[in-house]
C-alpha cells in the first residue's frame, strides 16, 4: 500500500471517531441518557401504582363504613355506645 492509501484509511478512521465520539453528545452519551430514560419510566411506574392504592384506600375512607368505623377506633379511640375503653400507659419516669 502506499502512502496514500495509509493517509486515507487513517482520516476515515479518525471520522469514525469524530462520527461516534464527537459532537455535543458522544454515542456514550446517547447510551447513558437512554439508560436514565428506562430509569425514570420504572420511576413512574412505581409512581402510578403508588398513586392508584392511594386512590383506592382514598375511595374505601370516603365510602366504605367498615374502614371509616376502624379509622375511628384505632386513630380517634372512638367507641359504641355501650363499649368500654381500656388504655394502657405507661409508668413516668422519675
Amino acid at each position: 500500500m502506499t502512502r496514500t492509501a495509509w493517509a486515507g484509511i487513517g482520516v476515515l478512521v479518525l471520522a469514525g471517531i469524530v462520527v461516534v465520539q464527537g459532537g455535543e453528545f458522544s454515542t456514550w452519551n446517547y447510551f447513558e441518557l437512554k439508560r436514565r430514560v428506562a430509569d425514570e419510566g420504572k420511576a413512574v411506574a412505581q409512581l402510578e401504582r403508588e398513586v392508584d392504592s392511594l386512590t383506592k384506600v382514598l375511595k374505601a375512607v370516603e365510602t366504605d363504613p367498615d374502614v371509616q368505623e376502624r379509622m375511628a377506633r384505632e386513630r380517634f379511640g372512638m367507641i359504641r355506645p355501650g363499649e368500654h375503653l381500656y388504655r394502657l400507659t405507661l409508668p413516668d419516669e422519675p
